[in-house]
């Protein structure tokens, strides 16, 4: 692979992936070194929200999508003090909206298609089992160096190319090298997440739509996955336990404490007792803005910006900056310029969604008066003008 005209990204998950596609377009080589030796996404779900699902459409996924997604309806928005729905977002028109669809699908099947895309591109080297280890930076390149598993020992290689691309998760080896005062830091809140069979629940659960319930210190997400026979379940609660990691196993007697009677009603309770293996992660983050650029070394994704999840934008942004990137890159005659350029562009907007994310987490979390004040306003606005007060993030990149 032609060292003029390469780009290496460390990192084959959605945002390394995503990325690489949008740099072969741009007019890119693209080496992707993954440390895993077999791709397997964690987690069940994802809400893909128009201003990610634009970008997959331009980088031509979505035949390869359609098969696997559902298009809801709604969100329809539930309380613990109301114990029903107090009002209902509506999302079938988004395409009409955002010019892009809103999307619910399977992680897997999201990185599968993406890794379809790349295997089928011969601008694209996908090397698994490759562990990033270093990187040297240099006036026109880098030189990075990465470490594979082998039989008996640990054979190291070294790739020279135009720049890298961090894009390894919010356990970052490349951000690490880059910043190590950067450290992510544990936020208070641990989620959970489980799938239950959509037979198991009564059918008024299985409707296409999201629903949200809020209640003191913890709220629960569930909508239905692409076959329709699966329920996606997502828990956050307040805790101290902080292990780092992705998916630990979850004890449901624990989780089922959380969302315990008499504060919580029938219907989560139902949600929650029904899944039989629960899977939970520490949630971390970095601040505000983010950790994105040296040299010809730029951060992209939970890399870059590890955020709280209260606005289900953290893989969208990944896909952002992704696209970003590609545009930023495109004709670039100066690569350190062009990667200050992509920070420019999304250190704003990224700051703004963390912020977003962590005041809306806590207005999920509300209790006693505060909760009821809470309910009494999201009713009065309704689900339209609630729906508007999201155009921002999913109308990008026209607003």
């Amino acid at each position: 692979m032609a060292t003029s005209r390469t780009i290496i990204v460390a990192g084959a998950g959605i945002g390394g992936l995503t990325a690489s596609l949008a740099l072969v377009a741009a007019g890119y080589r693209v080496l992707i070194l993954e440390r895993e030796q077999k791709l397997e996404e964690a987690g069940a779900g994802l809400q893909l929200s128009p201003n990610a699902t634009r970008v997959l459409i331009g980088l031509g996924l979505e035949s390869l999508l359609l098969p696997n997604v559902v298009v809801p309806e709604a969100i329809s928005v539930m309380t613990v003090r109301a114990a029903r729905e107090i009002t209902r977002i509506p999302l079938s028109d988004a395409k009409d909206r955002y010019g892009a669809p809103y999307w619910l699908v399977r992680r897997p099947d999201l990185q599968a298609a993406l890794l379809a895309k790349v295997k089928d591109h011969p601008d694209i080297d996908l090397r698994l089992g490759s562990q990033f280890e270093d990187v040297a930076t240099y006036p026109k390149g880098v030189t990075v160096v990465a470490r594979k598993a082998a039989s008996d020992n640990m054979a190291r290689n070294q790739e020279t190319a135009l720049a890298l691309i961090g894009a390894d998760g919010v356990w970052s080896a490349v951000r690490h090298q880059l910043f190590p005062q950067a450290r992510p830091q544990f936020t208070g809140r641990i989620a959970w997440r489980g799938t239950v069979d959509a037979n198991q629940l009564p059918r008024e659960f299985n409707a296409r739509r999201v629903q949200l319930w809020m209640g003191p210190n913890a709220h629960l997400v569930a909508y239905p996955l692409s076959d329709g026979k699966h329920i996606n379940m997502v828990a956050v609660v307040t805790g101290t336990w902080n292990r780092p990691g992705w998916s630990e196993p979850g004890d449901a007697a624990d989780i089922a404490q959380h969302f315990a009677a008499p504060q919580w009603p029938i219907a989560p309770r139902m949600m929650i007792g029904a899944v039989e293996n629960w899977r939970k992660w520490a949630l971390f983050a970095v601040p505000d803005g983010g950790v994105w650029t040296k040299g010809n070394v730029a951060l992209l994704g939970d890399a870059a910006h590890a955020m709280l999840p209260f606005v289900a934008q953290g893989a969208n942004m990944a896909i952002e900056d992704a696209a970003t990137l590609g545009r930023c890159l495109k004709d670039a005659g100066n690569m350190q310029a062009a990667l200050a350029a992509y920070e420019k562009q999304r250190a704003p907007r990224i700051s703004r969604v963390q912020r977003t994310a962590r005041q809306t987490g806590q207005i999920y979390h509300l209790r006693g008066a505060m909760a009821f004040a809470r309910d009494h306003a999201m009713r009065t606005l309704g689900g339209e003008r609630l729906l508007a007060r999201q155009d921002w993030i999913y109308s990008w990149p026209n607003k």
